[in-house]
């Protein structure tokens, strides 16, 4: 009962800091690049890196990317300068989604490091930043929404895969995972985009249930590429810096592999549209 009350604490604080950072553009900056550094240490730790270098590229990265497009509209050199860190950061998550499916170990030579940890890790949170300005002026309701989103497939996909889930998704990397429980996750988001379409009137509703799917399939991608590093390194947990939760990485593992297919959606609407 006691380790049920820490957890829900632990939680039910995480959900209050995120939202409340949400309100002002400038908590929100500070939080993703406190957050940032927090999931880069504990992804330094389970890949077995200990240079400073990730640490420093992360820093640059947010000011020249993050920062300066939240205190100025971009300029047409940063504009494609972004646009080629999105499609570096995909490539390299398309060939992680590779190594899932068809290596034993995710191989880890040393300049693979450091290109995970720029690409898969601190470009995460650039994009982050970029999605909740995508409205200009400020308005953080497709961020706000993606999180929602993140959490109501997690939540279904452990509810529905507890007490119907049969068939393994894959059990080699995560037993417990089922494809029953997926497929309800990604069910129940789709009905949440309805709401979040609604209530926000940010995005259409169409808009919003492809984001649901973009979100609930690459989410869980991200959730068993980490569960895979996790394995690899033979921990539990990426860290314990949240009581009954693990580390940091460990509740943000799914948003930060979806989020530059999420920015890459929204710019693609933008030209569409």
């Amino acid at each position: 009962m006691k380790d049920i009350l820490i957890r829900a604490l632990s939680g039910l604080f995480y959900v209050l800091l995120l939202i409340t950072s949400l309100y002002y553009l400038q908590s929100l900056i500070a939080l993703f690049f406190i957050f940032g550094l927090i999931c880069l240490f504990e992804f330094n730790k389970l890949i077995q890196l200990k240079s400073m270098v990730p640490y420093f590229i992360f820093v640059a990265l947010f000011i020249v990317f993050g920062y300066s497009q939240l205190t100025s509209y971009p300029t047409k050199g940063l504009d494609e300068a972004t646009q080629i860190l999105m499609v570096i950061s995909i490539f390299v998550e398309l060939f992680l989604i590779k190594d899932l499916f068809s290596e034993k170990t995710i191989p880890l030579f040393i300049s693979k490091r450091f290109i995970l940890t720029t690409f898969y890790i601190s470009s995460a949170f650039v994009f982050l930043v970029l999605i909740a300005n995508y409205f200009k002026p400020y308005n953080p309701s497709i961020l706000l929404g993606s999180f929602i989103l993140i959490w109501v497939n997690d939540t279904f996909a452990y509810l529905v895969g507890k007490n119907f889930g049969k068939q393994k998704l894959f059990e080699k990397i995560s037993p417990k995972k089922t494809v029953e429980g997926f497929l309800g996750g990604l069910f129940f988001s789709c009905i949440a985009s309805y709401f979040i379409a609604t209530f926000t009137q940010s995005l259409t509703f169409t808009n919003w249930l492809i984001l649901s799917i973009i979100i609930s399939v690459f989410g869980t991608l991200g959730d068993l590429i980490e569960s895979k590093f996790k394995r690899q390194a033979n921990v539990k947990d990426s860290g314990m810096i949240m009581p009954g939760h693990g580390g940091l990485f460990d509740r943000l593992d799914s948003i930060i592999f979806a989020a530059p297919f999420i920015y890459l959606y929204l710019r693609i609407t933008l030209y569409v549209s």
